[in-house]
């Protein structure tokens, strides 16, 4: 297993916060008001100086990959022209993220395993239902996984 570095890491996902920033300026997303907007693109300017300067205390690969979590779930839960965009840039520059279905994975699984994966239900349970990427059973199935897990992080 290649030893990753902070350093490294940090540069890569800079240049994909970058890119992240290209595709919301060259296709901005149709539900976002132009205000929105510009506020999203701040918060990936913010995730970018936080990954390159982050606090000596945080140099750490385990608080980079909350940056990186923040970076890419919009593109990892999300479709359009923007989406595609990022991914064919990310390609391009042969930087070596995945797009990969995490919902699909936790619903496939039944069961949700660590603090991100309940923040990521929370946060996108309600959205991909909406959006009609989930199924009301789905829906229920998730909601029963958070409950459950709460329940086993509160004993």
């Amino acid at each position: 297993m290649i030893k990753r570095n902070y350093e490294e890491e940090a540069i890569k996902l800079s240049k994909a916060a970058d890119i992240a920033i290209e595709s919301f300026k060259k296709f901005p997303p149709q539900v976002l008001s132009k205000e929105q907007l510009n506020h999203v693109i701040v918060c990936y300017e913010e995730f970018k100086d936080h990954a390159l300067n982050p606090e000596p205390r945080y140099r750490k690969m385990a608080s980079l990959k909350y940056n990186i979590e923040n970076v890419f779930t919009y593109f990892q839960e999300s479709s359009g022209k923007d989406v595609e965009y990022f991914w064919k840039k990310l390609k391009e520059q042969n930087l070596d993220y995945v797009r990969e279905d995490k919902l699909g994975k936790i619903i496939k699984r039944g069961k949700i395993k660590s603090r991100f994966e309940f923040e990521y239900v929370t946060d996108i349970i309600v959205p991909a239902e909406q959006e009609n990427r989930i199924t009301i059973e789905e829906a229920k199935l998730l909601g029963k996984m958070l409950h459950e897990f709460e329940f086993k992080k509160s004993k």
